[in-house]
């Protein structure tokens, strides 16, 4: 069995005004969990069909309603015509956690090395990165999504999923 974890940043709530800047996928087999990051021009459908086609279950949170509709729109790729899909998110209601990824991590005492970011902070990264050149924010950004993708494992863990 391969388990995926996805999670992606955007310049926006909504496809239609913003843009897909990271795609961070973690791929599990066996014990083994490998990463993976598409960034800027280098997101393409064909490059995220290659990363997710071997991938049997793939886990996001939220990606119902954000990650798995960002992508359909802007790449037209549907990605549970590839894989299996479950939302961590609703899993987390079934157990009474509501909130975002970082309010349910806390409660699940799930830790994080990167303090003080958030998707609204992400968008300020990209910004930062794309108008000025800056290689400091495009890897804090990049660090923050591999620790959200890293965390999801963590949260399906926590959660006792074990597929």
């Amino acid at each position: 069995m391969v388990e995926g974890y996805l999670d992606i940043e955007t310049t926006s709530l909504t496809p239609q005004e913003g843009e897909i800047t990271v795609v961070g996928v973690g791929i599990e087999k066996g014990k083994k969990l490998s990463f993976f990051q598409l960034v800027g021009e280098e997101i393409s459908s064909q490059r995220l069909i290659k990363l997710v086609k071997n991938i049997d279950i793939l886990y996001t949170y939220n990606g119902e309603k954000f990650d798995l509709l960002f992508i359909k729109e802007k790449l037209g790729v549907d990605l549970v015509a590839f894989c299996k899909h479950r939302d961590l998110k609703f899993v987390c209601w079934e157990n009474n956690l509501y909130g975002g990824l970082k309010k349910v991590e806390r409660k699940l005492k799930i830790k994080r090395k990167i303090k003080g970011v958030n998707g609204y902070k992400a968008v300020m990264l990209w910004r930062r990165y794309k108008e000025f050149g800056d290689r400091e924010a495009l890897n804090l950004l990049l660090e923050y999504n591999k620790e959200d993708v890293i965390n999801l494992k963590q949260l399906k863990e926590a959660l006792n999923l074990f597929s």
